[in-house]
């Protein structure tokens, strides 16, 4: 008879990410900081309102925001590539 497998435990991480929104006048910048075990990474994004457009803070701050997040996700990617060439050549840890 077997014993029945007891799963591993699962293993939980927290990464902390902050949006910080800095509007002036039509112009909004956002400025977003990722903070693991590892290390911080941070991105920055803007939006500009055409003139001709309705007034409405939530667009600028969500382009902007979402600006700073796509760089911030392009360097998670960047990192990660570059920890598996590392792990594979023996160099990672």
């Amino acid at each position: 008879m077997t014993s029945p497998t007891i799963p591993a435990p699962l293993r939980t991480k927290r990464w902390t990410l902050t949006v910080d929104l800095f509007e002036e006048g039509d112009d909004t910048r956002a400025h977003a900081v990722l903070e693991t075990p590892e290390r911080t990474l941070e991105g920055n994004g803007s939006s500009h309102r055409n003139p001709h457009d309705t007034e409405i803070a939530d667009i600028g701050d969500e382009y902007a925001a979402g600006r700073a997040l796509v760089e911030l996700g392009r360097q998670l990617l960047r990192a990660g590539a570059v920890d598996a060439a590392a792990e594979e050549d023996g160099r990672f840890g």
